[in-house]
This record gives C-alpha cells, structure tokens and sequence, in this order.
C-alpha cells in the first residue's frame, strides 16, 4: 500500500541518515549537472555573431556608417544583410554563402572577412584597403525620403525636341546643340528656347556633338562621323566610323551592361577624333573628312578622348585608358583600370583622372600611366566625367547618387552630397553653387528619383531640387549635363525636353 510504502521509507531515511544524506547530495549533483548541460547547449543554440551590429568601415581617405545583421534561416543557414546608407543599401539580402571558422566569419563574394573580438567585429570591409570596425545595436537605420526643399522657379523656357535625348547639349554663343534618340540633330537658341534648325541622321545619336567656329560634329548609331554648318545645319561631309552593327543594350531592369552612351567628336588643330563601338579611335581630316590614321582598342569607346599638348588620352570597355601620340595614333602606354571606363579622362596638373565600373575614380600619372590613388565608390559604378575647379575635383556616380567633392592630390573626399538619383553627367560648378540633373528608375533594387538640383559649392549642402516626373518607362529624368546657356542653366531630359532654368541668386 502506498502509506506503508511510505512509513518504509522513513524508517529507512530514520535508521541511515548519513545514507539518505548521501543520495541526496548525488541526486542535487545530478540535477545540477543536468542543468549545467541544459544551459551550455543554449548557448551553443545562441550564435553570438547573430543579431545586428553598427559602427565604421573604409579607409584613410574615407570612413563610412556601415550595419551587419546576421539571421539564421529555417534551414539552419546563416545569412547576412547589408546596411550601407552611403551606398542607399537598407537591410539588402547578399546572398552567397557566410562561413564560419571559430569566431572569424567569411563572405567571399563580398570580399568580407571578419572577426569577433570580445565586444567588437573587426577585420577586412569590401573596398581597397578597407576595415571595418562594428559593435552590436538593437536597431539599423531606415532609408529616409528626400527632404522637403524649395523647388525654385519653374524652368523660363521649355522646348519639346522629339526622341529620347541621353547626350548632353554644347552650348556655343548662346545656342544649344544636341542629338536625340530619334536621329535628329537640334539647335536651340537659349534666350527663349526657339528651335533655330534641325538636321536628320535617321538613326539614333547617343554623344554629344562638338561645335567650332563654323561647324558641328556628330555621330550616330548609323555608323557616320557628321560636319554640319553651323548657321544651317547643311552637311559638309560624312566619314564612315563602320560602327553600325555594334549592338547597344539600353537600360533596362534585368540587363546590367547598360550602352547609352557615345563618343563625343573632339577637335584639336585640322583633326577631329572620334571614337566607335567597334572599338576603333579614329583621326579625320576636319576639312575634307578623310582618314590620317585609325587606333584599335579590344573594347567599345563610349566617351571622348582628352587632348593635352601632343597626347591624347582614352577610355575603352576594355578596362585599359590609353595614351597617345596624337600625330600619328602610336600608343605611348596603357593602364588597366580593372573594369570598363565609360568616362571621360581628364587631365590635370600631370594627372589623368578616369571613372570606371568598377566602383573606381582613379588618378594615373600623365607621363607613365602609373596608379597614383584610387578613391572608391562602395560599389557604384563612375560614368560621371570630372571637373576640376580651384583644386577640388567635382564628380557624379550611378547607384552611389551623390556628387562627391574630392581633393586630386590624394583623392581624400571633401565632401558627398545625396542628390537621390543617377549623376551619370559632369556637375556644372559656378562660383557659389553645382547644378546637378538626375536620372530616375523603376523597379531597381536602389531607389532612384529624377530631378534638377542645385548645391551649395563649399558644402554640397542640397539647397534645391526640382523633380520630374516618371513618364511611365523604365527611367526618366536627365542623363546628361547642366551647361550653361544665355543667364540660365540648360538641361536635356530622357523624354526628349530642354529645359532652360534661371541661375540661383547669389
């Protein structure tokens, strides 16, 4: 029976006490051991790298805010998302596989290599010469809309020219050339935006043209180098480039090796130099239009060359920027950039200053090619030509969408101002302000947001910004660059519009 089963026990525990003591001290060890065991296997359930960490990556020339967040999926995976608000990344999914060895965690594809010490993730951030240094928080940053900002007066002057317009107008004695998708080429007075003459090339024109004293340069998908008369827009003559099956992919949602641009005619004495698809740089007679010599690269050139004394220099999709002889097109050296370069190289003070795609504004010694500095983007791509004013380079980017201040002798950046869209164009500096066009598109994994803006010159401090509209396609907006017309600032959108916008009072 249960009571006398009960009494048993007492006179047990009554008749060896030192027994009963015995049992349990083992029976409190064994539940403690249990305990013990129940409490290690919890904590090797708690990975201590999960969880969301805060704090500082880059390098000497620039430091930026940076968030890790380390989840472990259904499948028992650990995954990493990416907090970069330079770059306009919230919580982004990387992908890939994260490793781990001991308290070192891995992500190749990210070229990501930390290490947990004690409070702190330390070790190697994507970029050159980049660390990083985190601490862990319960919260990550969110991305912030636009700020609220005067819009300013509206344009003075609008004039619709027909076709997409990628290129970015010349303005010579008040009056404003550019080329459209559509295959026409405009002139456009800038005082009151009067369409002054048209001339059809009947494919589309992607560069901008180059303007002299009594002519226009231009080039088309249709494989042809242009003179016109400037006062008319009559043809003098054409020279076949012979680019006309080179393939353009435009921009597009599921494409990434967008082709929007092309080569600028540039000309220097009685040449004019211009590059092609094909991947050929050739120099014409700009008198009669015929060849005096023709340079290959391995790749497509989409900008134009920059001429300095008897040199001249290039970009090519073949990642390499050339020097030449500009008398003869003889290669004097070549540099590998590491991914294409669809900017324009510009010279300054012995330097050669390229964008690429690959995240890169590289500054490489005029003489030699040598890399002096390579300031990064954090993954954006540079189609931006620079400019280079009193010192400071101005710069736009791509996914990045700032304009960066940046100082040429050591590529340390001054400042980076959001202008929440693409700034593939060059930034048109005045004395106190930047007008900057950007372009927008949908859907994107970054947002981009299509306006005109004006900045502050010293601080890059956002002051203005006008939006356009989304005119329903994949992007909109302006592509190209601000320049400036008669007592305004002229600027050409995707949907096929020039604009004429006043100057910001000082």
């Amino acid at each position: 029976m249960p009571g006398m089963r009960a009494r048993a026990g007492l006179r047990l525990c009554g008749a060896d006490r030192q027994f009963c003591g015995r049992m349990q001290a083992l029976l409190f060890g064994v539940l403690g051991l249990l305990a013990c065991s129940a409490s290690a296997a919890g904590s090797a359930a708690r990975d201590p790298l999960e969880g969301k960490w805060w704090g500082k990556a880059g390098s000497a020339r620039e430091q930026i805010d940076v968030g890790l967040e380390f989840r472990r999926g259904a499948d028992g995976k650990l995954a990493l998302y990416l907090t970069q608000p330079i770059s306009n990344y919230f919580s982004v999914d990387t992908g890939g596989d994260v490793q781990r060895d001991g308290d070192r965690v891995v992500h190749a594809g990210l070229h990501l290599s930390l290490q947990l010490q004690g409070d702190d993730l330390v070790g190697n951030y994507p970029g050159p010469n980049s660390q990083a240094r985190l601490r862990r928080t319960q919260s990550l940053p969110q991305e912030m809309p636009p700020p609220r900002l005067p819009e300013g007066p509206a344009p003075r002057w609008q004039t619709r020219l027909g076709g997409q317009v990628y290129a970015s107008p010349v303005v010579a004695d008040g009056i404003a050339y550019v080329g459209t998708t559509g295959g026409i080429v405009n002139a456009v007075d800038t005082r009151d935006g009067k369409l002054m003459w048209t001339f059809v090339v009947g494919k589309p024109i992607y560069a901008s043209v180059a303007v002299t004293g009594d002519a226009v340069f231009v080039t088309s998908d249709n494989g042809y180098l242009y003179k016109l008369e400037r006062a008319g827009g009559k043809e003098r003559w054409r020279y076949r480039l012979g680019d006309e099956e080179t393939r353009r992919v435009l921009p597009h949602p599921s494409v990434f090796d967008w082709d929007w641009q092309g080569a600028q005619p540039v000309v220097a004495g009685d040449t004019v130099y211009a590059g092609a698809g094909d991947g050929g740089l050739h120099a014409v007679n700009s008198e009669d239009g015929t060849r005096r010599w023709r340079f290959d690269t391995r790749g497509r050139i989409r900008n134009a060359v920059a001429v300095d004394g008897e040199r001249l220099y290039l970009g090519s999709t073949d990642r390499f920027v050339y020097a030449l002889d500009k008398a003869s097109g003889r290669e004097l050296w070549r540099q590998d950039t590491g991914a294409e370069v669809d900017a324009v190289p510009v010279v300054h003070e012995g330097r050669v200053l390229a964008g690429n795609r690959g995240a890169g504004l590289l500054s490489l010694d005029a003489a030699t090619g040598e890399t002096r500095w390579r300031l990064y983007f954090w993954g954006s791509w540079v189609e931006s030509t620079p400019v280079v004013r009193d010192g400071v380079i101005y710069v736009g980017s791509s996914d990045l969408r700032r304009v960066s201040a940046v100082d040429p002798q050591d590529g340390r950046v001054i400042w980076r101002s959001d202008v929440y869209g693409w700034t593939w164009g060059t930034p048109l500096v005045t004395d106190t302000h930047i007008y900057v066009g950007a372009a927008g598109g949908t859907p994107y994994f970054v947002r981009h947001q299509a306006s005109f803006s004006v900045l502050e010159r010293k601080t890059g401090k956002l002051i203005r910004r006008w939006p356009l509209a989304d005119d329903g396609g994949h992007q909109w907006g302006i592509a190209g660059s601000p320049v400036m017309g008669v007592g305004c600032v002229v600027v050409v959108s995707l949907a096929g519009s020039m604009y004429g916008f006043s100057l910001v009072d000082m």
